[in-house]
């Protein structure tokens, strides 16, 4: 009886399962997906005109952009992002003495114990220090904007898909909804707090527009347009994420030139070693 009884049991759930597997194959079959405003107008990153030095098999960093990139973190990004996993010495892979890293560095407050009390204080930061965070926690962090943690920049082109132009576009994207956007979406809005942003996801946003014409006086005299800051700091947020991109690229043609070689070479030795064997005759 027992036996039946959990038979019969088996027989209702794996009716219930194909039922419930043929109704939803149907229902995805035959009903329209219903989409968001987001799934018709967010836009696909674009790239700046002539794009970045770096693109491509052959690209190389523009040392100067990393500068300016670096000096727009510094200057505008930092009040809110962090670079967490980059340590200050790193900076002398982009051009800069180690003088002038230890300088900057110790513009820079970072955690530190007290020698004589043993109590957590801020220090100046040495080279061998990372890029402090603004926020002492991340509930600061979100008290601080909104209740939107701001991300850590070290890893974000390499976090997001085509992540360079992704922030290129994101940083030259604010703006207002279109008016075809509000034709087809009456009912779209963006939240108090949140700003129109066509390169977002959802297409609104907690930051702010952070970039504005001269906000940033760059050592080299290149005008600090919105649209130069965006690519700058883009490029040094590349460089952030893969400090080691150009020497892998550089390496990678190193190897394809040897292994074209070693091929050569062995099909050579190959008829080398094989030229005094005759191949017997087919009867």
């Amino acid at each position: 009886m027992i036996r039946l009884f959990s038979i019969a049991a088996g027989l209702v759930f794996t009716f219930v399962v194909m039922l419930a597997f043929v109704v939803g194959a149907y229902t995805a079959a035959t009903e329209e997906p219903v989409h968001d405003a987001s799934y018709y107008f967010a836009e696909k990153p674009i790239a700046p005109a002539g794009g970045f030095s770096f693109n491509g098999p052959l690209g190389k960093w523009d040392y100067a952009q990393l500068q300016r990139g670096l000096k727009v973190y510094n200057e505008v990004c930092s009040a809110c992002h962090s670079l967490k996993y980059v340590p200050f010495r790193d900076l002398e892979k982009i051009g800069y003495t180690e003088g002038q890293v230890k300088a900057f560095a110790a513009t820079k407050q970072v955690p530190g114990i007290n020698p004589d009390t043993g109590e957590n204080e801020l220090r100046p930061g040495l080279a061998t220090d990372y890029f402090p965070s603004p926020y002492a926690n991340d509930v600061e962090g979100r008290l601080a904007n909104n209740n939107a943690l701001p991300p850590d920049l070290s890893l974000m082109t390499k976090a997001r898909k085509d992540g360079t132009n992704y922030v290129y576009s994101l940083l030259i994207g604010y703006g207002e909804p279109s008016e075809e956007l509000k034709a087809q979406f009456p009912e779209f809005e963006t939240p108090a707090g949140l700003h129109f942003n066509p390169y977002f996801p959802n297409l609104n946003l907690a930051m702010t527009k952070p970039l504005t014409d001269g906000q940033v006086t760059y050592d080299d005299g290149t005008e600090a347009t919105v649209d130069q800051m965006a690519q700058d700091v883009a490029a040094f947020m590349t460089w952030t994420a893969e400090p080691s991109m150009v020497k892998r690229k550089q390496t990678g043609w190193a190897v394809m030139i040897f292994l074209l070689f070693a091929t050569v070479l062995a099909y050579f030795s190959k008829q080398q070693i094989w030229a005094a064997v005759k191949p017997k005759k087919a009867k």
